[in-house]
């Protein structure tokens, strides 16, 4: 029958008591070890679950039983008993029991007897429930409970709310089997309060096993998504460098849409540490500021000596106060502007490598911060643009560099690209920049102003087996520098034309002949990009393969430009490699743009499988003719002589569905030599398991190796380990070690790690516990994201990104700030 009576209001706090902090951001096959065994198993009588909880008040209540004993019907009120087989359904509610008094008048009700209840977060089975709806009070005996919308079950020995205050008594919570009680936590008594959004257990304690191994007299939770002031948990650690180390976080929850967390931090041998994030969110703004401030600090005047030694520049040293300062936020100005800034700031350029344990902290050149407005969007039929103006800074971060190495700051930086089609054959465009230059070291490499003007029009000819492409361009380029630069510049090129020795004066006639303070370039740039597509079907061991052959052809043409009187603001030759094969200009920047005569000759193949995409094999080949000389070049640079470029070539080969090998390799044949070899090969063992090498070398610039895994030994153990070695400087960069047991729903892991802390090539050596109860937290260092970081494919999602996209840093393994350049 169908009534108005509304479905029991149970506000079962089990399910945001003892599970409210569990961890919801879970790995892929988390749960992969445990069985299929509920605490609470499913209820066959109960509906499919109709419409959204939020809908739940709007729905009407159904209830059904062998018997019953009242007046009841559409638009009556019910009053009475219900007897045998007592269902009631509403939305994704449902409530079986044996026996069901209720009363409209008073709201009371009593229901008895194998109560069942169950939606789409929960279900649980009661031996008795009772209760006032008018006065909003409720009691449930001998409750147990499994969360549906997470692992997690448990049970309680009584349930009483009061309105919005409510207590648990005898409860208990777990995320493994009932069958396979690995760990489970308990409470005496856990007091919620719905209203304040906190819940507050008195005497638990968290059992490994039959070990109790924590007990906790009092503790205050959140449960639900209000930010509440109070205690987060500690962090605790021990080191070398910092001695025992513990921070204490305060969150404060300032207003609805900003808050603070203070996080103070002794570390015996080095201080006491204030860190500070405050956090801001509007409509049109948000952010974060991060601030660190470390007073007399101990690693200061512990190694004074040592530091004199080895940091010859003073200003590079360690300050007695160690300070870090960094921002991230924007601005929504209007739907297509937005305002970003991304700032930082250290005290000294040894706080990164002092503060982080990571290669990042000692691999930087510099940080870089920035503020800027950007915009981007369509003009309807004027085309499509993007447009910001921004300045940047450049923060030392290598102690052992001067300032002079820092590139130069952009005070300020204006662009704007514009793009349009004109029917199906022809596009146009603009590239544009403005810049002034601004060195921290002015002195010694003093600045200017750039306008970099590109416009260029394309007729793409395309079909389905063949494109054309021809696109002719114009870039013009001006200066307005600095005296101090011009003369340098000046000097620079009379001395390379009349063979003034370096250790003679350019005497001053001479300098003004050669003297330019508003240089230019205009340059006219022609290309050609052709190609073709070839496929056919083809069978191979049994299966079926699309065969692609796909010749391409790239002319390049631009004359010869006499450059040497411009500067070098952020121009450097870009790294030889397949993609340089197709672009306009072998220089990264503005100030150089490369005269060419040449022409492009490359081919690539596939093979993919037809019955489900996977590519078996690609493999590309491709070189560089240079039908006369290029002249541009910057100093210390040779010319690009009529010739060939080196081979470059490159292929991937799926040995099979587990293993994969990749290599590369350039050869120069004018010179005979190898410039690159790369070789990568991925192996995947199981459902979980891989193994990765690699191995790099670059002419006499760099030669390294690169073998990580994870072994599974058993379902629940496997060992990890990771070898990251430079042959060029004869140095251990990495070496990780470590075993891992994982059961159902908790996992330990014990990791030794060597790794290369600081520029003088010192090793620290560290070992890592960690102790996971899964869907509830972990104690000990976060060791699953350091070895996501050593070992690809630790996670399978994580085979194709990298970083990881889930991948943060975690406590131990702090990146300060994204702007790091090396």
């Amino acid at each position: 029958m169908r009534t108005a009576l509304r479905l029991l209001p149970l506000p079962f706090c089990i399910a945001v008591s003892l599970s409210a902090n569990a961890d919801d951001r879970l790995r892929p096959n988390y749960w992969a070890l445990c069985p299929i065994e509920d605490a609470v198993p499913a209820f066959t009588d109960a509906q499919a679950p109709v419409g959204t909880v939020e809908q739940r008040e709007a729905q009407p209540t159904d209830i059904d039983g062998d018997a019953f004993d009242g007046l009841a019907g559409v638009d009556s009120d019910f009053t009475g008993n219900v007897t045998g087989n007592v269902t009631l359904r509403r939305g994704d509610q449902f409530l079986g029991t044996d026996d069901l008094q209720f009363s409209q008048d008073d709201g009371t009700f009593v229901a008895d007897g194998n109560v069942r209840y169950q939606d789409r977060g929960m279900r649980v089975v009661a031996d008795r429930v009772e209760g006032d709806t008018i006065a909003e009070s409720y009691r449930m005996d001998s409750v147990q409970y499994q969360l549906t919308a997470r692992r997690g079950n448990g049970g309680a020995d009584h349930i009483r709310m009061d309105g919005t205050v409510g207590a648990l008594l005898g409860s208990t919570y777990s995320t493994c089997t009932p069958s396979d009680r690995w760990w489970e936590l308990k409470a005496g008594q856990i007091d919620i309060d719905t209203d304040m959004g906190m819940g507050t257990a008195r005497n638990a304690t968290l059992r490994v096993g039959k070990v109790p191994v924590l007990y906790v007299p009092w503790f205050r939770f959140p449960i639900d998504e209000r930010r509440l002031t109070g205690l987060l948990f500690p962090r605790i650690s021990q080191s070398g460098r910092n001695g025992f180390d513990y921070t204490q976080p305060i969150y404060l929850n300032l207003a609805p849409n900003y808050d603070m967390t203070l996080e103070p931090r002794f570390m015996s041998r080095r201080g006491v540490q204030l860190g500070t994030e405050f956090r801001f969110a509007t409509d049109r703004t948000r952010g974060e500021l991060d601030v660190a401030y470390l007073p007399s600090d101990k690693l200061t005047s512990r190694e004074r000596e040592l530091e004199e030694e080895q940091v010859p520049i003073v200003e590079n040293r360690r300050k007695a106060d160690r300070a870090f300062l960094g921002f991230g936020g924007s601005l929504d100005i209007n739907p297509t502007w937005q305002g970003r800034a991304n700032l930082t700031w250290m005290s000294d350029p040894r706080y990164l490598e002092d503060s982080s344990n990571n290669v990042d902290g000692i691999s930087s050149v510099s940080a870089l911060s920035q503020i800027g407005v950007f915009g981007q969007g369509s003009s309807g039929d004027r085309g499509y643009w993007n447009a910001s103006v921004l300045g940047d800074y450049q923060l030392l971060t290598d102690y052992t560099l001067p300032e002079s190495v820092l590139p130069y700051n952009r005070l300020p930086h204006a662009s704007f690209t514009w793009q349009r089609p004109y029917g199906d054959w022809i596009n146009a465009g603009v590239d544009t920049t403005a810049t002034r230059f601004a060195h921290i070291d002015d002195a010694a490499r003093p600045g200017g102003s750039r306008l970099d003007l590109k416009p260029y029009i394309s007729l793409p000819f395309e079909g389905a087996a063949w494109f054309v492409r021809p696109t002719l361009a114009w870039r013009h380029t001006s200066y307005a520098l600095d005296r101090a630069l011009t003369d340098q510049i000046a000097a620079q090129r009379a001395r390379a034309e009349l063979g003034i020795p370096g250790d003679q004066p350019v005497p001053a006639d001479t300098l003004a002949l050669y003297s330019n303070s508003s240089p230019s370039r205009s340059q006219p740039i022609g290309s050609i990009d052709a190609g073709l597509f070839f496929d056919r079907n083809t069978s191979w061991r049994g299966e079926e393969y699309l065969h692609t052959l796909e010749p391409r052809l790239f002319y390049l043409n631009s004359p010869y430009r006499d450059q040497s009187a411009l500067p070098l603001f952020d121009t450097t030759p870009l790294t030889f490699g397949w993609g340089q094969l197709f672009r306009d200009n072998r220089y990264s920047g503005a100030d150089r743009q490369a005269d060419a005569n040449q022409i492009t000759m490359a081919v690539s193949t596939r093979l993919i499988r037809e019955s489900d995409g996977q590519e078996k094999l690609s493999a590309s080949l491709g070189q560089i003719v240079y039908l006369s000389d290029s002249r541009v070049t910057i100093p210390g640079e040779a010319q690009v002589e009529q010739g060939r470029s080196a081979w470059v070539t490159d292929a991937t080969y799926a040995i099979n569905d587990r293993w994969t090998v990749s290599a590369g390799y350039q050869w120069d044949p004018k010179f005979r030599r190898e410039d690159l070899m790369s070789l990568r090969t991925r192996y995947l063992i199981g459902e979980e398991g891989i193994a990765n090498f690699a191995y790099r070398r670059r002419a006499d610039l760099i030669e390294q190796a690169d073998l990580s895994f994870l072994y599974p030994i058993s379902p629940a153990w496997s060992i990890v380990g990771r070898y990251y070695y430079s042959f060029t400087d004869s140095r251990l960069l990495e070496a990780v070690a470590g075993v891992q047991w994982d059961s159902c729903c908790l996992a330990a892991r014990v990791v030794g790690r060597r790794y290369l802390r600081n520029r003088q090539g010192e090793l620290n050596n560290a070992i890592m516990f960690e102790l996971e109860l899964k869907g509830l937290g972990s104690a000990g260092p976060n060791t699953e994201d350091r070895l996501r970081r050593a070992i690809l494919g630790y996670y399978r999602d994580d085979l194709y990104l990298v970083p990881p996209s889930e991948l943060r840093n975690s406590y131990d393994d702090e990146t300060l700030t994204p702007g790091l350049s090396q």
